[in-house]
């Protein structure tokens, strides 16, 4: 045998297992392909998984923003105006034939009304308070000059005027110029707003030292700031002061048809102070508001719809 044919026996046996395995590795590579298409297919398929849910849908509206402005609940904003009784009556006497009086109204609601008499009470005219309206709180006359506290606007705030004209026109007032006053806040004395010592009071007198104020069946007397000291005085209705001593009208007595007139001292008062009898004002309807006042031997009596006069301190009317 020939070299060379030798060769060629070798190289021709070679393709041939070449072409073989080629093959066979083409036929391998195919069926894998095709296995992993089947397999792919198997995963996409749809199956079966219970009853199909809904579709959700998605709205544009905007869900509502919680308001910023509602009040928590159980707020509660303090009403001044309601605390000043509109019912409230002030009366003040220059002498036996001169007075004024005020009906109190009431912040934000019906203004009070000032009245002046130079008859004893016969006639009264009804005179402008300029430009304040709202609750008169406290009135003082004297021979010169009159002067109110006003309490107007949505806070009730007081403000002091006077006049030396007889209403005509008014200009500020001093303090303490209109006497003692009860306001949205307490007391309205020369030196400011303080604390009532009850609830409810009816009214409040303040004088050089002292003050005293008219409470449910007492009166509260202290002097400059000291302790208040209550007086037990039973059907008290209003107070007057004369020098050293006060007026008080009372309601209920056994003695008397209608509004009885006492008087305790204006200093020295202890819980133990008691009251003079001085006289009766039997016309005078005891169920209706009532308001006292007095200048020198006048006492000046408001109840219903009338006004007595006495000359002689309350003993007679």
């Amino acid at each position: 045998m020939s070299p060379r044919r030798g060769s060629r026996s070798l190289g021709s046996v070679f393709s041939r297992r070449t072409l073989v395995w080629v093959a066979v590795i083409v036929v391998v590579l195919v069926i894998v392909d095709v296995l992993l298409v089947a397999l792919a297919l198997a995963r996409t398929a749809p199956t079966s998984n219970g009853t199909t849910g809904p579709v959700p849908t998605f709205s544009s509206k905007p869900m509502p923003t919680p308001s910023t402005s509602a009040k928590p609940s159980g707020s509660a904003t303090a009403d001044p105006a309601g605390m000043v009784t509109p019912g409230r009556r002030l009366l003040s006497a220059v002498d036996s034939l001169e007075a004024w009086r005020a009906s109190g109204g009431m912040c934000g609601g019906t203004n009070g009304v000032l009245e002046h008499t130079v008859d004893g009470g016969a006639t009264w005219t009804a005179v402008g308070l300029g430009a304040e309206t709202g609750a008169v709180l406290a009135l003082r006359a004297g021979t010169e000059n009159v002067s109110v506290i006003v309490a107007s606007g949505d806070d009730c705030e007081p403000r002091a005027s006077t006049s030396t004209d007889d209403g005509t026109t008014w200009q500020p007032g001093a303090s303490g110029a209109a006497g003692a006053g009860i306001g949205p806040d307490g007391l309205l004395l020369s030196s400011g707003t303080v604390d009532s010592p009850c609830v409810d009071p009816i009214e409040a007198f303040q004088g050089e030292r002292t003050t005293a104020v008219v409470c449910s069946q007492a009166v509260q007397w202290r002097t400059g700031t000291t302790a208040w000291v209550e007086v037990p005085v039973k059907g008290v209705r209003s107070l007057a002061v004369n020098g050293s001593s006060y007026t008080l009208a009372r309601s209920g007595a056994d003695v008397c048809g209608g509004v009885q007139i006492v008087s305790m001292p204006a200093s020295d008062v202890t819980a133990a102070t008691t009251v003079t009898p001085i006289g009766c004002a039997d016309d005078a309807d005891a169920e209706d508001p009532i308001v006292l006042t007095r200048a020198g031997a006048a006492v000046w009596l408001w109840a219903g719809d009338d006004v007595l006069v006495s000359g002689d301190g309350g003993v007679t009317w």
